[in-house]
């Protein structure tokens, strides 16, 4: 069997990413899969992105990475999430064709040169003096690589759970992963058991739409990739019902036959996804819940009801279904089911997402203890990139929390690790002023060229961006504007003052609730800028003190991070760290004084001390 550079365990989001970035930086990947019809496939719900997670996708694809030119190739349907807050909150969401997307994916991986792919189980890695070697696989023995790569997701020891019963299985009729963990937790890592689920899919003949309230579609479709050539799909409505008092109380009758309350399952689950039941006791206070219908395809022959994530028995799921307006016939064709995993605790890992303990291991994915398409994708990418850079004795890319919303995902689960499920949200990103979804390709795509995988052409394109905004902010200093019957009636309309003098557009801009469209009607002039060079805009107009003041503390912020700890460092040797201090540091090994502060229980005494001892 051929010797491979890199060896990567499964073939969903995080297995693909890695796959593909590692063989385009020029080094020999396996990519190990039990179906390689499954490669990219999304188990869950039919779209990509969402808060927080659009930003991920954008970053993905600004380094890149896959997920978004796929998301593109299968978008029936755009949304921009949080549209009316600030502009650091906007994300964007894409229903998919879960079919399209899955052959996008499979086709990619599949006829990538210098990644191969085998259809069979990795059952136990090869390990020789604390350093990986390879897998011992099912149908093929040994197969031997410098590094392996683990993207298991849902797969390792999977457990899935519909009422009281429970089977083995990664995703339902698809068998799990064995073996794995438990070598794992042998070899001294911590692995612990998270629990996920997913709703019912229903027969798109069963239900009665003309009761459902139809999600009315954007007017402006904004593609994913900055690279790609755009959604060119139609678009498809999502429908809107409720569950009601006849729903909960169906829900709570049913409640002895949940492994959830029944103690059958004992991994914490989706703080921010619980299932219907979890959701009927813990807001008790609520007379209904929102279930979003969506379609899983451009012709869809099922819906995923997205919000009734539920692991009761089949005839408790078809009575709860029943009692929904609009669902009062609906049929399943695949019942909702909860599903345990075990994940390895972030902890273990370094920032490259590189073992502590196994040099060559690397884990991405949802067995990082994650959940999501989106956080699994950024973190096979980044997997993927520093294996490569491993391979070619390169220096690893890590983003820290200034950089990039991968930066915060990647810094969070290795510097504290996670008592759930992580999900990514823009409340998690301290800088997110100026690391917004619409400026992803201005901040990564150079990066992404320096590692080989973002072409000269791509960054030429950024370049020619931000000299389009330059100039039209020039124009727009230039340009006056006139007192007129107009303009004073538009102002008042906004609730300002009349102007009684000439000023500039730039001034006018710089008002809250006016806006660059606004600008160009009381011009007269044409758009010449994207949306996204639009937003750009209007951010660096009306946010210039906010943003100057935001650098100012990403200085300060980048000081500590580039205070690098060496690997070896001893800190018992500085006097006055407490033993616990002492303990921590040990067990974390931070890779710099930035994140040696952000390891709970370090006071900044502590730091004080030790960037003292660094200085020196």
């Amino acid at each position: 069997m051929k010797k491979y550079d890199v060896i990567i365990v499964g073939a969903g989001h995080a297995g693909c990413e890695a796959g593909l970035a590692a063989s385009r930086m020029g080094v020999s990947a396996l990519i190990i899969t039990f179906e390689k019809s499954r490669i990219g496939y999304t188990s869950c719900n039919p779209s990509i992105g969402g808060v927080g997670k659009g930003q991920l996708v954008k970053e993905i694809d600004a380094l890149g990475g896959e997920m978004a030119k796929a998301g593109d190739a299968s978008a029936i349907q755009f949304r921009l999430l949080n549209s009316s807050k600030g502009y650091a909150a906007r994300s964007s969401r894409i229903q998919i064709d879960r079919h399209l997307y899955n052959e996008y994916m499979k086709e990619r991986v599949l006829n990538q040169p210098g990644l191969d792919t085998l259809e069979c189980e990795a059952k136990k890695l090869i390990i020789s003096n604390g350093e990986v070697s390879g897998i011992v696989t099912d149908k093929f023995g040994e197969i031997f690589s410098k590094i392996v790569i683990i993207t298991t997701g849902t797969f390792m020891n999977g457990t899935i759970h519909i009422g009281l019963e429970h089977s083995q299985g990664g995703r339902i009729n698809e068998k799990s992963s064995i073996g794995l963990s438990d070598q794992l937790r042998e070899l001294g890592l911590k692995v612990g058991v998270f629990k996920t689920g997913t709703p019912a899919r229903l027969d798109a003949k069963s239900i009665d739409f003309s009761k459902l309230a139809e999600q009315a579609l954007e007017k402006e479709i904004i593609p994913l990739s900055f690279w790609g050539g755009g959604i060119n799909l139609p678009q498809v409505p999502c429908f809107i019902t409720r569950t009601n008092e006849e729903t909960h109380k169906i829900i709570r009758e049913s409640l002895s036959q949940s492994p959830l309350y029944a103690g059958k399952i004992k991994g914490r689950g989706v703080r921010y996804c619980p299932s219907i039941e979890d959701k009927i006791i813990r807001f008790a206070d609520k007379e209904s819940h929102l279930i979003f219908i969506e379609p899983e395809g451009l012709n869809p022959t099922e819906y995923y009801p997205n919000g009734i994530s539920t692991s009761l028995p089949v005839s408790a799921q078809e009575r709860i279904l029943h009692s929904i307006k609009g669902l009062e016939n609906a049929k399943m064709n695949k019942p909702a089911y909860g599903i345990e995993y075990d994940y390895v605790d972030p902890t273990e890992l370094y920032a490259t997402l590189e073992s502590k303990k196994i040099n060559g291991l690397f884990i991405a994915g949802q067995v990082n203890g994650t959940t999501g398409y989106e956080e699994a994708g950024a973190l096979g990418l980044m997997a993927g990139i520093n294996a490569a850079r491993k391979i070619k004795k390169e220096t690893p890319i890590i983003l820290d929390r200034a950089t990039a919303y991968i930066g915060v995902l990647i810094d969070d689960l290795v510097t504290k690790g996670t008592v759930e499920p992580y999900r990514m949200f823009t409340s998690r990103v301290e800088y997110r002023l100026t690391i917004r979804e619409d400026n992803a390709d201005e901040r990564l795509s150079l990066i992404g060229r320096k590692i080989g995988l973002i072409t000269d052409e791509q960054v030429e394109r950024v370049y020619l961006k931000l000299e389009k905004i330059k100039k039209e902010k020039e124009q727009l200093e230039k340009k006056i504007i006139a007192p007129s019957e107009k303009v004073n009636s538009f102002l008042s309309g906004k609730q300002y003052e009349p102007i009684t003098q000439a000023s500039s557009a730039m001034k006018i801009l710089k008002r809250p609730h006016i806006f660059y469209e606004d600008i160009l009607k009381l011009t007269g002039e044409e758009n010449k800028l994207s949306y996204y060079e639009k937003v750009q805009l209007e951010v660096d107009v009306k946010y210039q003190g906010y943003i100057s003041r935001e650098l100012a503390k990403i200085n300060r912020f980048k000081e500590l991070e580039n205070m690098i700890i060496p690997s070896d460092f001893d800190y018992a040797k500085i006097s006055g760290l407490s033993k616990e201090v002492i303990e921590k540091l040990n067990l974390a090994r931070p890779r710099s004084l930035g994140q040696a502060s952000r390891i709970s229980g370090i006071t900044p005494a502590a730091i004080t001390m030790l960037m003292v001892k660094i200085k020196r």
